[in-house]
């Protein structure tokens, strides 16, 4: 398998890295990419997390606003065409 970077910064802060933990370059961008996806999967599930709060929140509203009124007629879902409402 082969990476070629054509990017200095990238170069030497691999360099620097190999050098303060004893390690390949190689080792380095491995640890530091698998760091980056560990991160880049929390902040994905806690984005998810949110989600699933706002939907359990709207499922709240509804089904107290079932409780309450009771279901939506036919009358209030579609319009005197039959088309959504």
């Amino acid at each position: 398998m082969s990476l070629n970077i054509k990017n200095e910064r990238v170069h030497e802060l691999a360099r620097q890295a190999a050098a303060l933990s004893g390690g390949t370059q190689t080792s380095a961008l491995q640890d530091a990419l698998e760091d980056y996806v560990t991160k880049l999967r929390r902040e994905h599930q806690q984005a998810d997390s949110a989600d699933d709060g706002r939907i359990d929140d709207l499922l709240h509203s509804i089904r107290g606003r079932i409780r309450s009124e009771g279901p939506l007629s036919t009358d209030e879902l579609y319009d005197e065409e039959g088309l959504p409402a």
